[in-house]
């Protein structure tokens, strides 16, 4: 039987567009709730206060239905990226990259010898000790979705050379963070904006690797990354859609009862 990520790479690779939600409450029923309706899981430890072991119940549930769960965590620094690798999670976006040296850094802390130098604990992934040999190692370096996010100018200025980093699974854009960087904060359309998600896209294409985006719950904007070329889609998160379907519910009752 493959592994969620694996079909989820399959789905990317006969053209479908993946979505998912992010993740930022602490219930792991959340994901619970929501895995019947979504391709994958963007669990953000970037924008929320969301703990190792916190990550981890979510990651159980997601297991348990399935669905490949990609961690953002909150930068490139080993002591970020590898207790979320080791409690198993089936990739990582790391945000805000600015050099092609660090994004280097990020795949070596990902991949085990002789690929990268990832440090060996992986309890979770290796059924608790029970597979550690040979074949995890060969499959976790197969398998591990590793992304960075072209959200900064320095980043998108070497963003050819990015994605052509061996080990290097997929460029995801920031495009909010992105359109700051470029001038024009919250302008995701502006034409300066537009032009350098394109590269991205076509940076990512030409190496013959993934590309994502983070986004609200705007599905017209979504439509659009996806036909621009996006594969996998961060549509909105856990704490948005509560507070729309509220706003939408009560609304709804208010001008019923207004007739």
């Amino acid at each position: 039987m493959e592994s969620a990520i694996v079909a989820f790479r399959s789905k990317l690779d006969a053209g479908r567009v993946c979505i998912g939600p992010g993740i930022t409450f602490s219930d792991p029923l959340v994901t619970d709730a929501l895995a019947s309706s979504v391709d994958f899981f963007w669990i953000d430890t970037e924008h929320s206060a969301l703990s190792a072991e916190t990550v981890g119940r979510h990651l159980l549930a997601t297991r348990a239905r399935g669905v490949p769960a990609l961690v953002r965590v909150p930068g490139s620094a080993v002591p970020f990226i590898k207790p979320v690798l080791d409690v198993g999670a089936d990739g990582v976006i790391v945000p805000q990259v600015r050099s092609l040296d660090e994004v280097h850094a990020v795949v070596d802390a990902c991949r085990y010898p002789p690929l990268g130098h990832r440090g060996f604990g992986p309890r979770v992934p290796s059924n608790y000790g029970r597979d550690g040999g040979p074949a995890y190692l060969a499959r976790a370096n197969r398998e591990l979705f590793v992304a960075v996010q072209i959200e900064t100018v320095e980043a998108l200025d070497q963003v050819e050379t990015i994605a052509g980093v061996p080990g290097l699974s997929s460029l995801a854009l920031g495009p909010w963070d992105l359109s700051g960087a470029l001038g024009h904060l919250g302008d995701v359309e502006h034409p300066v904006v537009v032009a350098a998600i394109e590269r991205v896209i076509a940076a990512a294409r030409a190496a013959g690797i993934y590309v994502g985006s983070g986004m609200g719950a705007d599905p017209v904007y979504a439509a659009t990354m996806a036909r621009r070329g996006c594969q996998w889609l961060q549509v909105g998160d856990d704490c948005g859609y509560l507070v729309n379907a509220m706003d939408t519910v009560t609304a709804g009752i208010r001008a019923r009862l207004a007739r």
